[in-house]
């Protein structure tokens, strides 16, 4: 057994290294095989493949009816970008209704292959055709099904998956539910010590009977007013979920966060005492009432109403609580958190009316919980927008974030005390943060270096350090006056195995010293920037490198991530 041991862990060395190689003949259509399988599209890719999640989708081609595709199944892994992904196959819900004869479905997915060689192809969109009866007819009450996905039996380490393996359908763990359900209960908390909803509580619990009343009178019409609270969120919650994958993908395109990410930072900006947000005061007049409505169906129509009349500080809480449900699709989880979010919000309307309960005054307190709400509606307005805007603004949105947060917790005002020095200190570190941010802006903005870098940012410059962008007309013609080759690489922002290129293989000592000596470097996004030459370079997957001569013609070209050594090779000829 001992003279046994060396071979099989060379051979199983040898079968993992295979495994690892990305299929040189994958086909984007041929490859990635569509059916429809009870209610729901099924894509399978072969092993050494996967298909990424942000780019799946399911539409109905012209015809009567309507197709609406539901939640998608768990993602098994992620990429190098921390995208989801999927192994083996996997199955996409979808239902209709009005639909006849046969419904032309256009499915779209981007598949990907892995290891050294491994490529992302462009989102292939391809036709399926499926008989009407055969679609599950969507109904108001119906909730569509979450069929199983057939994973790939994960190791620790997720860059190579091992061959699919078809697993039962297992019900969501218990401890991924109570988390999310946990803080947006705490949500709901914070939302009721916001300006627009505590000073309303005393006063409201008045107006309702409830404080005076006795316990058991105060503990039943407050739970009644917070009834009422969680019937006008809950549906919210569940036309938000009805919306469904569609709204979901739809909330990841610019069009909709750059609008929903300037009226989040409406928002905060009001909350940090811009200016103020409030309801017209007839309108808010009427919904009040005039004080009589005093017993249980007036304090459950109190509950209606107190959702728009706090609108203006819970709106940004509920906006960011409502794009995660309907990225979901999941009409009951949708429901389910949004009556959670009323919970939280109504504890303290529980309290105040069952006990009588006297609520701390309003003061300096309120005004600085009312600004770090703020702060954070801020912070989550430019997160947002962080995949969606070049990197120059993205730094300058969060230093203004990071000023913000300095006035905040008071950079600028004495402070008194152990905790009035700490949250100084806190302050003089976020403005510390915000100028840095703001100067790595300029130089992004600007093109130069006014600080030094270091690690991990010394690095990643350094590997396109003297690279052209785009410019494939000068890069010829430097090339040209030069006596040199052009050396492309042809990326995509959504490439895993473009960024894996980027950090493993590009800051090679030897494969930036062949560029040195032999070739001009430019890098160029045939995908977003430079579509006019997608097709005349014959792109059809990322990343490509392609070696020109100085006229232009293609010498040689390597698809997909390769090892330095596997560059430097190819660099020389070999």
């Amino acid at each position: 057994m001992r003279a046994m041991t060396p071979f099989f862990l060379s051979l199983s060395l040898a079968v993992t290294a295979w495994a690892q190689r990305a299929n040189p003949s994958f086909d984007p259509v041929k490859d990635v095989s569509l059916r429809f399988e009870k209610g729901a599209v099924v894509l399978t890719v072969p092993a050494g493949a996967h298909l990424k999640a942000s780019f799946m989708d399911i539409a109905k081609m012209a015809g009567p009816g309507t197709l609406k595709m539901g939640k998608l199944p768990p993602t098994t892994a992620k990429d190098e970008l921390g995208d989801g992904i999927w192994h083996g196959s996997v199955k996409v819900p979808v239902s209709g209704d009005g639909l006849s004869g046969v419904v032309t479905l256009q499915v779209t997915y981007q598949p990907c292959t892995e290891g050294e060689g491994g490529v992302c192809y462009p989102p292939t969109t391809r036709p399926l055709e499926v008989k009407a009866v055969e679609i599950p007819a969507a109904t108001p009450a119906e909730k569509l099904p979450v069929l199983p996905l057939e994973k790939a039996v994960e190791t620790p380490k997720v860059e190579v998956s091992a061959a699919p393996v078809a697993v039962p359908p297992m019900p969501a763990p218990r401890s991924s539910l109570l988390l999310p359900l946990l803080l947006v209960f705490l949500a709901g908390m914070g939302a009721s010590l916001t300006p627009c909803v505590y000073p309303m509580i005393p006063i409201t619990m008045a107006i309702v009977g409830a404080k005076g009343g006795g316990k058991a009178r105060g503990f039943l019409l407050s739970a009644l007013l917070v009834l009422g609270m969680a019937v006008t969120y809950t549906t919210l919650g569940v036309l938000a979920a009805r919306s469904g994958a569609a709204f979901g993908a739809f909330a990841q395109k610019p069009a909709f966060l750059i609008p929903v990410s300037l009226l989040f930072a409406a928002f905060a900006l009001s909350l940090l005492g811009a200016f103020e947000i409030a309801l017209p005061p007839s309108l808010a007049l009427r919904l009040q009432g005039d004080g009589t409505r005093k017993g249980f169906g007036g304090a459950f129509l109190m509950g209606l109403v107190l959702g728009p009349l706090s609108a203006p500080c819970v709106g940004p809480v509920i906006g960011a609580v409502l794009v995660g449900i309907a990225q979901q699709g999941d009409v009951w989880l949708g429901g389910l958190q949004l009556f959670v979010f009323s919970l939280g919000m109504g504890v303290l309307f529980l309290a105040v009316g069952t006990f009588s309960a006297g609520l701390p005054k309003s003061g300096e307190w309120l005004t600085r919980f009312k600004h770090i709400m703020g702060l954070v509606v801020l912070g989550f307005a430019a997160w947002n927008l962080r995949l969606v805007v070049p990197t120059w603004v993205n730094l300058g949105m969060w230093t203004l974030v990071m000023l913000a947060g300095a006035a905040v917790f008071g950079a600028f005002e004495a402070a008194a005390g152990l905790v009035g020095q700490l949250r100084k200190g806190l302050a003089i570190v976020l403005l510390a943060v915000g100028v840095l941010l703001g100067l790595r802006a300029v130089e992004s903005f600007l093109g130069v270096d006014l600080l030094p870098r270091g690690g991990i940012a010394a690095a990643a410059k350094e590997e396109h350090a003297g690279w052209l962008e785009q410019d494939l007309e000068g890069a010829l013609a430097k090339a040209k006056a030069e006596r040199r080759l052009v050396l492309v690489d042809i990326y995509a922002d959504w490439c895993a195995q473009c960024k894996e290129l980027d950090e493993k293989t590009w800051p090679d000592v030897g494969v930036k010293q062949w560029i040195a000596q032999n070739a001009v470097a430019i890098r160029i996004d045939t995908d977003a920037k430079r579509k006019d030459l997608a097709t005349k370079l014959q792109i059809r997957s990322y990343p490509t490198v392609l070696l020109l001569d100085a006229e232009g013609r293609e010498l040689r070209r390597i698809l997909g991530f390769q090892k330095p050594e596997t560059m430097r090779a190819w660099l020389e000829g070999k």
